[in-house]
């Protein structure tokens, strides 16, 4: 028993619950909310890909596939990633499948840290990498990016928090939860920072098809970055496929065998039937993809004008499918509105505060829902404003 008295370890309970669960498990107790809240598609998996797996069942694939996932999906992966960015991974040595993008951080960051190392990490940013940088053993040093950048963490800002205890940089973009977009001459900058410092940097773009009117970068195929790089991402976004539970992480030989030293021990491999759909995914969604972006974009634009029009200022996003409009307006807090927009009007959205310091004064809203009911979610959000305004 630790000196507190409790069975449970510190590390542990330093990890705050996640804040999207609270106000998920408040919406489940009611009727006729419309849910903002949520990151994920609301499309359902492509047909043809439902199919795949489907069939990889009737043929009787239930059984484990290597630790390292199936050796056709690395193959078909590695064949994506030399066609769509130019680099070159090795299927045999340098590509792991995961349980989603979300195990991958965790090999990750369990793979490369010791005690007290220290993971740089822009505020706001998804929920578990602060988590998972801890449960690894890690100290988070967090970067702050603001709407007049349009939430994009600068390369300067980094190498300011760079220290002797410095090991990776932890960088997720296109962003949840602002859907912030990073340009390729920033990009360069930081990998020039990685560089200079001996850095690793760990890339999750698990939303790198999600971008409206711009080209995403892969981090790693920036000059002398696949050496340096972790590039994580998976299926779940993109092709509508979060309940399949397909990631993968890329990088050099010695990185992905200690990662899939801890898979082998933790997960032995991901589902067998998720894999043959992400194989089908790759050879024929293309087209599924691309619809479902330009659906995306459309309520993208709607979204982004609605809130503005009702006084939520907020900038363009150009990825993933999250807004991240300014609330200070109101006089209300993140979590304060966020409750109070739920209880009264019957809208959930998500306070920017889960995401880090920086998201206060912001909330996530999510438009991967119909068109319907985001106008009649905006309806909803200009009452409450309009009765909330600060005066």
């Amino acid at each position: 028993m630790n000196p507190e008295g409790s069975p449970i370890s510190r590390r542990v309970r330093e990890v705050s619950p996640s804040g999207i669960r609270r106000f998920f498990d408040l919406l489940a107790s009611m009727e006729g909310v419309i849910s903002l809240g949520v990151g994920e598609p609301d499309f359902v998996t492509p047909w043809r890909i439902r199919e795949a797996g489907i069939y990889s069942l009737e043929r009787g694939y239930t059984s484990y596939t290597s630790n390292y996932g199936l050796l056709e999906l690395r193959e078909e992966l590695a064949s994506y990633l030399a066609g769509r960015y130019g680099i070159s991974y090795d299927p045999h040595r340098e590509l792991l499948i995961t349980v989603g993008v979300s195990e991958g951080i965790d090999l990750a960051l369990r793979a490369v840290l010791d005690p007290g190392d220290e993971v740089i990490i822009h505020d706001p940013s998804y929920v578990s990498y602060v988590p998972c940088t801890v449960l690894a053993g890690g100290v988070f040093v967090p970067v702050p990016t603001n709407i007049e950048n349009d939430f994009r963490v600068r390369a300067q800002d980094i190498e300011k928090r760079i220290t002797p205890k410095t090991k990776a940089i932890l960088l997720g973009y296109p962003n949840n939860p602002t859907g912030a977009v990073m340009d390729r001459e920033e990009l360069v900058k930081i990998a020039q920072v990685a560089q200079r410092h001996n850095l690793l940097v760990i890339s999750d773009e698990v939303y790198d098809r999600l971008v409206y009117g711009v080209e995403h970068t892969c981090f790693a195929s920036l000059p002398g970055m696949k050496e340096r790089t972790i590039l994580l991402s998976g299926f779940s976004k993109a092709y509508a496929m979060t309940g399949w539970r397909i990631g993968y992480a890329a990088a050099r030989e010695e990185i992905i065998e200690a990662m899939m030293k801890i898979h082998q021990y933790t997960m032995m491999c991901a589902p067998t039937m998720g894999q043959m759909a992400a194989l089908e995914a790759l050879r024929a969604g293309d087209a599924d993809v691309e619809q479902m972006v330009a659906e995306y974009d459309q309520r993208r634009r709607i979204m982004v004008k609605g809130l503005n029009d009702i006084g939520l200022t907020c900038f363009e996003p150009r990825g993933a499918f999250y807004t991240f409009p300014s609330i200070k307006g109101t006089g209300l807090s993140s979590e304060e509105f966020a409750e109070r927009l739920l209880l009264e009007d019957k809208v959930a959205v998500v306070p920017g505060s889960t995401f880090g310091q920086c998201g206060e004064g912001y909330i996530r809203c999510c438009y991967a829902t119909s068109l319907v009911e985001i106008e009649e979610a905006l309806e909803r959000m200009a009452r409450f404003v309009k009765r909330h305004q600060a005066r």
